[in-house]
């Protein structure tokens, strides 16, 4: 048997045409690395921390999803602020013990969860 060891990537769609947006949204306002290279379906890679975030452009349908990826980070009350002066949406939804949580939506309806551990 095997086991898992930690996540490498998660990746997300936009629709087709909006790699641009998506590198302004992605690179300019949450100012994360982008992974140079000519990624399988024309996808766009950035670092993340440990981990990838891999942005793929790809026909869009049916209604926005609740599903998500969640990424720690260090300062959640930093980056509510971050995201709010950017006029990011900030939601919140059940409470999880000890942790404190919120989400986004990027500007193509992906839902994005941060969490702080306390």
């Amino acid at each position: 048997m095997f086991r898992f060891k930690k996540i490498d990537h998660v990746a997300i769609t936009i629709p087709a045409g909006k790699s641009d947006e998506a590198k302004a949204f992605y690179g300019g306002i949450l100012e994360l690395v982008e992974i140079p290279g000519n990624h399988p379906r024309s996808a766009t890679w950035y670092e993340m921390g440990d981990i990838q975030l891999h942005i793929v452009e790809e026909a869009m349908t049916g209604p926005v999803s609740g599903r998500h990826p969640a990424f720690e980070v260090d300062d959640l009350d930093k980056a509510k602020e971050y995201l709010e002066t950017n006029n990011i949406q900030v939601s919140y939804s059940s409470l999880i013990e000890g942790r404190e949580r919120l989400f986004f939506r990027d500007p193509f309806g992906n839902r994005i969860e941060l969490i702080e551990y306390l």
